[in-house]
């Protein structure tokens, strides 16, 4: 055993049990503080005000005391934006459930690696199995399958890469010899990290077409069919169409059966981009606003958002598991070559990787299906509770009709300069998160700035819609007779 005498007694779990008391109550301490911290989250703030680290930064030279760690400890949540706050509700970061909490302490404690089947032989059997059930209910069939990455940018990455692969045959050749620049098109609201991979993958973002959206921030069709007409006749090659299920600004889905019909016409790769939406594949009743992902090639879907799961958890699913392989597997010679299965690593962007299929499978086996149906049919009936109030307002408008839960909206008071809108937004925003404690994030849509409420967290009910409509019209009240005295 290597010398340990210059290190805390509880520097690491003694697997033969010597340290036990010491490590018992260590984490019994730093347990009690994040449940207390959890459970009275709504006396605090959503969004906490900081202006330099409250902690220090300072590799200390010997180890600094366990209880002035947990005082600092204390200091990071009380300084972290409090997601589990009812009225933290401006972005897609929600409260996790608490088997993915408990989950990640258990993965962490375990610490495979999802390189190989060698590395971690349950969790990548695990990994396999479930991310198929999730093929299954997009509308894949059998050879259907998928992996597991770091984030929705690399699910995109991942899928994109395959796309590029198969079109240019550039697993080992790249795309050098290429006389004519490959495109691929997107809403002109998609996701920035579509522009990331096409510069990643040696495209240069001018290779992704921005199509013109309609009203409600989709997908124009016959926008659509003019770019790719166009970029053939301007000596381009078409390869992949990105459809978006729940645009980040507005939560809108792009007409994905349409869509799928031009890419099969064109001999297009058909991806979308169902980070957020593709949670409604758990509700019955919701299922069909994503009619036409099944003709996908590939999907991108983050649990991380609507099924609660800590970060990061996500999947990018493939039609035909055996193109991914044939398309990007590169072997590892490091690694054992099992006979009936193929190690993650060697189809995954990444190698190393946590295993974060274990909090994804205990929230499911949790929750399951009908307690995440219950969950998005809750979610939408706030959201037609939360557009009622905007009704009742003349002088607020949405940027589009909501098709998740996800609310864009904005003040346009008819007495106030069009050019300041922005402005009494953005003074709308401050005023709501410290009169009322909501957090409303402040996007930029279409050149302009609105709010943008996601209504995630299950403790978030109409009493709490309630208080923030209340709070918008104290604001609109004093601003209107402030603007008023002005005058006179």
């Amino acid at each position: 055993m290597i010398n340990q005498s210059q290190l805390p007694a509880s520097a690491f779990i003694d697997p033969r049990g010597g340290n036990k008391t010491a490590v018992d109550q260590l984490a019994q301490q730093v347990l009690q503080l994040l449940l207390t911290h959890l459970q009275t989250a709504d006396a605090g703030s959503p969004l906490p005000q900081l202006t330099k680290l409250p902690v220090l930064t300072e590799i200390p030279h010997t180890p600094v005391s366990e209880s002035k760690i947990l005082e600092q400890l204390q200091t990071i949540l009380t300084s972290s934006m409090n997601t589990a706050h009812s009225g933290c509700i401006g972005h897609m970061d929600c409260m996790p459930t608490t088997f993915s909490i408990l989950g990640e302490m258990v993965t962490a404690a375990i610490n495979n690696n999802m390189l190989s089947l060698e590395m971690s032989p349950l969790f990548s059997r695990l990994e396999s199995a479930l991310l198929q059930e999730f093929a299954t209910l997009f509308g894949f069939d059998t050879q259907a399958g998928g992996i597991m990455v770091s984030g929705g940018s690399l699910a995109n990455l991942q899928a994109l890469a395959v796309a590029r692969n198969v079109k240019f045959d550039a697993l080992q050749q790249g795309i050098t010899a290429q006389t004519h620049q490959p495109v691929l098109f997107a809403s002109e609201v998609a996701h920035t990290s579509i522009q990331k991979a096409a510069m990643l993958l040696g495209l240069g973002t001018s290779a992704v077409v921005p199509i013109k959206t309609n009203a409600n921030s989709q997908m124009n069709v016959s926008e659509l069919r003019y770019a790719i007409e166009n970029a053939k006749q301007n000596g381009k090659v078409p390869f992949c169409i990105v459809a978006t299920a729940g645009t980040t600004t507005t939560g809108n889905i792009d007409p994905l059966l349409e869509i799928s019909q031009i890419a099969r016409q064109y001999g297009l790769w058909f991806h979308v981009d169902a980070a957020y939406g593709g949670a409604l594949v758990l509700s019955e009743k919701q299922r069909p606003r994503l009619a036409g992902i099944e003709y996908a090639d590939s999907i991108t879907f983050n649990p991380q958002k609507w099924l609660y799961v800590a970060k990061t958890c996500v999947m990018v699913l493939f039609k035909d598991i055996a193109t991914l392989v044939n398309a990007f597997r590169i072997q590892a010679p490091y690694m054992s070559d099992p006979d009936d299965f193929i190690n993650l690593g060697e189809i995954s962007v990444q190698g190393t990787r946590h295993a974060e299929i274990l909090k994804l499978w205990l929230s499911l086996q949790h929750i399951g299906k009908i307690g995440y149906s219950h969950l998005i049919e809750e979610s939408y009936h706030l959201t037609d509770y939360f557009i009622q109030q905007i009704n009742k307002r003349s002088f607020l408008e949405i940027a589009s009709q909501p098709e998740t839960n996800l609310i864009c909206f904005r003040g346009v008071p008819a007495w106030v300069s069009k050019t300041k809108w922005d402005d009494w937004n953005a003074d709308l925003q401050a005023h709501l998160l410290q009169k009322s404690k909501i957090f409303l994030s402040l996007p930029i849509y279409r050149g302009s700035r609105w709010l943008r409420a996601i209504l995630l967290n299950p403790y978030t009910d109409e009493k709490v819609i309630s208080r923030l409509f209340d709070e918008i019209d104290i604001y609109q009240i004093q601003r209107e007779l402030l603007i008023g005295n002005r005058k006179q």
